[in-house]
């Protein structure tokens, strides 16, 4: 029997057969690696929570309790809305010679919310980077029958303005805690305004090479994600075309960062039923900031770890203790659990149905009904 290839796209491939989330197609050093990710993280997790006190941490969580946290599950469709609306006024840019030549429909808005909500949802609550969540979420699409090359090609340039509005709101919040703090501004501010100027320079680079670079891109593509490459030929060239209108990266990084700064509002929102009065444009701060940490460390699995350090880190900065800010990340965990499973759950049904689809029609092919072998060849799109 054949192996599976050990290929990152073949998780995002339009027909794999393997349903099992935690059994996606990866290098046993890159399972192991993020088995020891995760462990790692949920140390500095227990240990964070550990040095603020269990006893407050869940004082403060029942202080917010289930009505904080209906707030950020019921407030979930705003920004979602607006991130999903992002993704889809690039894909409806592309040009309607290039969709009738690939035999794809016109995109749907609604396509795009589910695929960013599946993207999200598998960042936050699988093993993977938020990286791996960028593929599930191509996948998500392609499923909605968005073109492959469509699908990879809008999530590059989403990324690029999703960044891009990242680097607005965390460079409005430290100008904010660099004013709030006045004198008393700690000292590693600076180097954290140098960062910001030097993750501004690398995204222009990057964002240059993808409105210049398309045969790179295929290049890179088809040496390390060989799956990508053989079902997006022509990627480099449809990520080019993004920047031949860049009217709509701006206004996609203009709803990202309608997107940020609704998400903070209804933290603040949810830590208001508390009775801790919290300034708004604190929680805009604090939000910004640790998404900031988050971001730079994308690595991290699920953000175990980093996002409960750069809570108890930043809250006491902005006036929240380290209790407090505790209970909010762990009130936003749960959120993602309750919005993130059913949407996970409703794609693996998708994927499952689709599964079963296709192999009535495998078998018809070779003459043997229902009685298909295995294979890890995905069926064409």
């Amino acid at each position: 029997m054949s192996e599976v290839a050990a290929d990152p796209l073949d998780l995002a491939n339009a027909g794999a057969p393997t349903l099992d989330l935690l059994s996606l197609p990866r290098p046993r050093v890159l399972r192991t690696g993020v088995v020891l990710a995760v462990l790692l993280g949920l140390g500095i997790a227990t240990a964070v929570l550990a040095t603020a006190g269990f006893g407050d941490i869940l004082k403060a969580v029942r202080a917010i309790g289930l009505p904080g946290l209906a707030v950020l599950v019921l407030w979930t469709p705003g920004p979602l809305l607006l991130l999903g609306g992002a993704w889809f006024l690039l894909a409806d840019g592309e040009d309607a010679a290039n969709r009738d030549a690939l035999g794809a429909a016109r995109p749907r808005l609604g396509d795009f919310v589910w695929a960013r909500l599946v993207r999200d949802a598998s960042g936050e609550l699988l093993p993977f980077s938020h990286v791996g969540g960028f593929f599930i979420g191509a996948r998500a699409a392609i499923l909605r029958g968005v073109a492959p090359r469509a699908a990879f090609a809008t999530s590059v340039g989403d990324v690029s303005a999703e960044l891009l509005a990242q680097l607005v709101f965390t460079g409005v919040a430290l100008g904010w805690l660099t004013v709030r703090l006045g004198a008393g501004a700690p000292s590693w501010l600076g180097g954290a305004l140098l960062g910001l100027f030097v993750g501004a320079a690398a995204l222009g680079g990057f964002m240059l090479l993808q409105g210049r670079g398309g045969r790179l891109i295929d290049r890179l593509a088809g040496q390390l994600f060989p799956a990508l490459a053989r079902r997006s030929p022509g990627l480099g060239a449809a990520v080019q075309d993004l920047y031949a209108r860049p009217w709509r990266l701006l206004g996609a990084a203009g709803l990202h960062l309608g997107a940020w700064v609704a998400s903070a509002l209804g933290c603040w929102a949810a830590l208001n039923l508390t009775g801790a009065h919290v300034a708004a444009a604190d929680i805009l701060a604090l939000e910004a900031l640790v998404a900031a940490v988050r971001s730079a460390l994308v690595v991290a699995p699920m953000g175990i770890g980093v996002q409960e350090a750069a809570y108890a880190f930043a809250g006491p900065l902005l006036g929240l203790g380290p209790d407090l800010a505790l209970a909010l990340s762990l009130i936003k965990r749960a959120r993602d659990l309750v919005v993130g499973i059913p949407a996970l759950a409703a794609w693996q049904g998708v994927e499952g149905a689709r599964a079963l689809r296709s192999r009535p029609a495998e078998a018809t092919k070779l003459g043997s009904p229902g009685l298909a072998p295995a294979s890890t060849e995905a069926p064409p799109l």
